[in-house]
């Protein structure tokens, strides 16, 4: 049986991607127009399929083969080879061992106290705004996640962390650039790439030289387990890139949800309350009582999931829904689109933190939800994610109320995550004005 989909097009495709803004929307388009399973055309690939049906996805969950031309951007990052596509013989230890410190409890609990006082310095900072003067969640947000996953890669032995977030920047702003606006900033973007490869170098030296260290200490572990200085190198920036866009993104669209559906906000607002009391933060133990927070949070990601597809090779040939997918295939998970089929969500644009009850989460299939991924390529800092995301919505809403920025239009679109294409802008102002905010216990 002949997989649907739309006629083929001289042009490869790009001009159908181009004309819905993005493979995102495109994504959802085809699955609106030809059903679960869509054959389509893309730049780069063969034979391309897009699954948005979470029980056919089960078919795929053991692929561990990305597609190559998809991620060759990312391959001038890295010197040991494109990380991203690694082989799957080489890639499954490589991601136990990641695994290992990243979806720890002592790996998060270690970094907690960091993560607390970066999250509580961008709330000062917004305690300062000028009344009405609204900020700018997605580029502040991002910025504190890149400053997190700092911390939590290099630790406390950097001596100009700033620095390092500037050079960090510089590099993604040519790479992203090169991808969507074929901008050229290469000498800049060199340079900061060889000023970051040469800090991570110093850190990985100064491990080679210590003593026996712990599970919540990554850069110690890959060193313990016999990875070359390169590849640990490597291993740090692809983290970076990962972590940082994602995180920040992710609060970012949970407090624009919440700007929108006041009612929610102020369910949130009493369950911190509950829970922390007169403390303006969270302690790590205390995440797993805002059961509501994390709710919303996982809400807000399935209606604008960070990274809005995931990408798979077919090794062999395999049947979905009755249709045969050779060996070879480039398979897309279109994760918005999953996100938002009706046969599992209904009201899919309905923004219900319920739908996160355990009661409801039994009713749908495991592969419904998928933000991070799933099978052996997933994110292997889903955990860590999480962590961050959820204390950085404690802090904020502890203190502030948001409602968004009048007359300014939040519209999505692909940047590599799923941006807002003039950021999002919203009104901070004190939850409670007559009292002064008491700083987070140690």
């Amino acid at each position: 049986m002949n997989i649907p989909g739309p006629e083929p097009r001289a042009d490869g495709g790009a001009g159908a991607v181009a004309a819905a803004g993005g493979l995102h929307t495109y994504q959802l388009q085809l699955h609106a127009e030809y059903g679960p399973v869509v054959r389509f055309q893309l730049p780069g690939a063969d034979v391309a399929v897009s699954v948005a049906d979470p029980v056919l996805l089960e078919a795929t969950a053991h692929i561990d083969k990305r597609p190559e031309r998809p991620f060759e951007f990312l391959a001038p990052l890295f010197e040991t080879g494109n990380l991203q596509v690694m082989p799957a013989a080489e890639h499954a230890p490589w991601r136990r061992l990641l695994l290992s410190v990243l979806a720890g409890r002592p790996s998060h609990e270690r970094h907690f106290a960091r993560f607390t006082t970066l999250a509580t310095e961008l709330a000062d900072r917004w305690a300062g705004q000028r009344d009405g003067e609204p900020v700018e969640l997605q580029k502040d947000l991002t910025a504190l996640s890149l400053r997190m996953i700092c911390a939590y890669a290099l630790g406390g032995q950097v001596a100009d962390p700033d620095a390092v977030v500037a050079a960090f920047e510089d590099v993604l702003t040519e790479h992203l650039g090169q991808l969507y606006h074929g901008q050229e900033r290469a000498g800049r973007a060199q340079d900061a790439l060889a000023r970051l490869r040469a800090t991570v170098d110093r850190v990985v030296a100064a491990h080679r030289s210590g003593g026996r260290t712990d599970r919540s200490d990554l850069i110690g572990t890959l060193v313990e387990a016999g990875e070359d200085p390169a590849r640990i190198r490597d291993t740090v920036m692809v983290m970076m890139l990962a972590a940082h866009h994602t995180t920040g993104v992710a609060v970012s669209w949970a407090l624009h949800l919440l700007g929108r559906h006041p009612d929610v906000a102020e369910r949130v607002a009493d369950e911190l309350d509950r829970v922390l009391g007169d403390r303006s933060a969270p302690g790590y133990a205390d995440l797993r009582r805002l059961a509501y927070l994390e709710m919303v949070l996982k809400e807000s990601m399935r209606l604008y999931p960070p990274g809005p597809y995931g990408a798979r090779e077919t090794t062999e040939a395999l049947t979905l829904g009755g249709y045969e997918i050779p060996a070879g295939a480039t398979i897309f998970y279109p994760i918005w689109a999953v996100h938002m089929n009706p046969a599992y969500w209904p009201r899919p644009d309905t923004f219900l933190p319920e739908r996160f009850t355990p009661e409801a989460v039994a009713q749908r299939p495991k592969l419904a939800y998928i933000p991070f991924g799933f099978g052996p390529r997933s994110c292997e800092g889903a955990g860590l994610a999480m962590v961050e995301a959820e204390l950085v919505l404690a802090v904020l809403l502890k203190r502030f109320r948001f409602r968004p920025a009048p007359g300014h239009e939040v519209v999505p679109v692909e940047r590599f995550v799923l941006w807002a294409a003039d950021d999002i802008r919203m009104t901070v102002s004190p939850r409670l004005p007559e009292e002064v905010p008491v700083r987070a216990r140690p």
